[in-house]
């Protein structure tokens, strides 16, 4: 990275820094409503969502790469499917851990 290019990442780093520290903490109202309407299940379920799209997106590039499109590159269609899968993972760690939370609950003593 050149000196020029270090310093205009430096002074945009003040500059976000500056414009952060001038912002207003959220009282408790607002920040339980900047948090979500949703709750955790709505969360959830916008998750599921995120990696259904992720992963059709990632095959609809893979099928139209196949037909031989002209417009995607092997190395976009490769970055999407591994974005797909590393979002699928995710989820499935979340489920595991969820199950696992569920299972310990249930087995306490009352």
């Amino acid at each position: 990275m050149s000196t020029p290019a270090i310093q205009a990442a430096l002074q945009q780093m003040q500059g976000l820094a500056t414009q952060a520290a001038s912002t207003q903490p959220l009282s408790g109202a607002q920040a339980s409503t900047a948090v979500g309407q949703g709750g955790f299940g709505g969360e959830l379920q916008a998750s599921i969502q995120r990696i259904n799209r992720l992963q059709q997106t990632a095959n609809s590039q893979a099928m139209a790469f196949q037909a031989g499109d002209p417009n995607l590159q092997l190395n976009d269609v490769m970055v999407d499917m591994q974005k797909a899968s590393v979002a699928f993972q995710m989820g499935l760690q979340v489920r595991n851990r969820l199950v696992s939370a569920y299972r310990d609950v249930m087995n306490m003593q009352v």
